[in-house]
């Protein structure tokens, strides 16, 4: 095991939870109003986040004349669109192989491809819409500290590579040519990345879609969603009254496991993240972080890290992953080890950072997983609903993706986007309790073990013991 971190240093007005530093500047939203009494629409959302808002934008982008109504159990932006590390990152939302399998290589590329347009995409309409979100397209920064994750760092650029990755689209770099990050052994640069301040953009597309005509409802909760009957149109249905549509989108993503039916659908993972106090210039001078790039590791128990716009690192991971019974924290605590633990993590990487920096927010949210990590993308015209989500940590560029589909997929629209292979995709459901849980847990139990083991050995190989996490959840 490994051993307890000391206590990360926090500053005289540190924060734990409140949502995220994200909203610290602006404070956190009171929730608007919230619905009254039944309504009929053309398009129902279930959730203003990401997903649904960019959902509401291309649809009335295309089609002013609809009636668009979002329902929202908190406010605007409340999950993890104001949670996360603030990558708009061109990654591939699930597997490959997997997509492949079903609708073949031109397929599997061509939704790479449509990953990379969708972060030039967000930095387009964030300059054209006047939502400043702290946009920097700086790239993303990929780092091996150790002989395992160079190996595994080696495999990914030749696998990527195979796969229609062009030498501009991801370049092996020199040690210390950007970001000067402790025993790293090698790194990778791709500039399908930007960075963005995740609540503004939140709050920006929520002002956007409000000043179109979609109406949004904020503290209202959705308790059931149904399809189209003989006689009966979709419908969602909350305490203050039904909306019924000729569509009803949920775009709920880690919180789908409250609603009714759907517990199994997608798996609540969490993650935290802390945040420092303004870092000097001579940290910063010591550490390279000139060029707004996001970094990341090949570690199994990866990291993800910023450098905000007013000059601090924004640094996540898992903390406690999962759980039972999918349970959601909403408030966004951190418990104390995680935060030691994302502290410990972070000034390893940083030295320079010991000393100079203490802990001024942390905060958890979650994000929703799929059975086999394949993100996707529904609209069954026949029932009246749809949905998409189940982005395993890349949803930020990916919900871009996802409005710009089911805005085609509503309209009946046969595009390029509507015949990617992520459209329609099916999957399981996550088996029932407590074998999740105990995947779960015995997975990051498994990995940490396994980066462990890498760290203290000089072995080029991959542990055994994340083979053998990889096993017990599809990873």
């Amino acid at each position: 095991m490994s051993p307890t971190p000391p206590p990360a240093p926090r500053s005289d007005d540190h924060v734990n939870g409140e949502v995220s530093y994200w909203f610290r500047e602006g404070g956190v939203p009171t929730p608007g109003s919230h619905l009254s009494g039944a309504r009929a629409c053309d398009v129902c959302i279930v959730g203003a986040g990401y997903t649904g808002l960019w959902t509401a934008y291309y649809l009335k982008r295309a089609r002013p004349d609809l009636h668009i109504v979002v329902l929202e159990k908190e406010f605007a932006g409340f999950g993890a669109s104001g949670r996360n590390g603030g990558w708009v990152v061109g990654e591939l939302a699930g597997s490959r192989e997997g997509y492949a399998r079903r609708h073949g290589r031109e397929a599997t590329v061509a939704l790479q491809r449509a990953m990379f347009d969708a972060v030039d995409e967000v930095v387009r309409v964030a300059a054209k819409e006047g939502i400043d979100a702290d946009v920097v397209k700086g790239g993303v920064l990929t780092v091996a500290r150790n002989e395992a994750q160079r190996a595994r760092l080696t495999a990914l650029v030749r696998n990527a590579r195979e796969w229609g990755w062009t030498e501009d689209d991801l370049i092996v770099t020199g040690l210390g040519d950007r970001i000067q990050v402790e025993g790293a052994v090698g790194s990778v640069w791709s500039p399908h990345c930007a960075r963005v301040q995740p609540a503004a953009l939140a709050r920006g597309l929520a002002r956007v879609v409000r000043d179109l005509g979609v109406e949004i409802f904020e503290r209202t909760p959705v308790i059931r969603i149904r399809p189209r009957t003989a006689h009966v149109p979709p419908s969602a249905t909350t305490p203050y009254g039904t909306v019924t549509a000729d569509h009803v989108i949920r775009a709920t993503e880690g919180f789908t496991a409250a609603l009714p039916g759907h517990r199994r659908d997608w798996l609540p993972m969490n993650s935290s993240m802390i945040v420092t106090t303004p870092l000097a210039e001579d940290v910063w001078a010591r550490l390279g972080w000139e060029n707004g790039e996001l970094l990341g590791d090949m570690a199994h128990y990866y990291m993800y890290a910023q450098r905000t716009a007013d000059g601090r690192i924004a640094f996540g991971g898992r903390g406690r992953p999962y759980r039972y019974g999918s349970r959601i924290d909403d408030g966004g605590r951190t418990q104390p080890q995680t935060i030691d633990l994302l502290w410990r993590m972070l000034t390893e990487m940083f030295p320079a950072v010991a000393g100079k920096g203490e802990v001024a927010h942390s905060w958890s949210g979650v994000l929703g997983v799929p059975r086999d990590w394949c993100s996707t993308v529904v609209v069954d015209h026949e029932s009246g609903l749809g949905h998409a989500g189940g982005y395993t940590g890349h949803g930020v560029a990916t919900a871009n993706l996802a409005g710009r589909t089911l805005r085609d997929l509503i309209l009946r629209e046969d595009t390029d986007l509507t015949a990617l292979p992520w459209v329609n995709w099916r999957v399981r459901r996550w088996e029932p309790e407590p074998l999740r849980w105990l995947g779960v847990q015995a997975m990051y139990a498994l990995y940490r073990a396994a980066d462990a083991r890498e760290s203290a050995s000089n072995s080029a190989r991959t542990s055994l013991l994340a083979h053998a996490a990889d096993t017990i959840t599809g990873h």
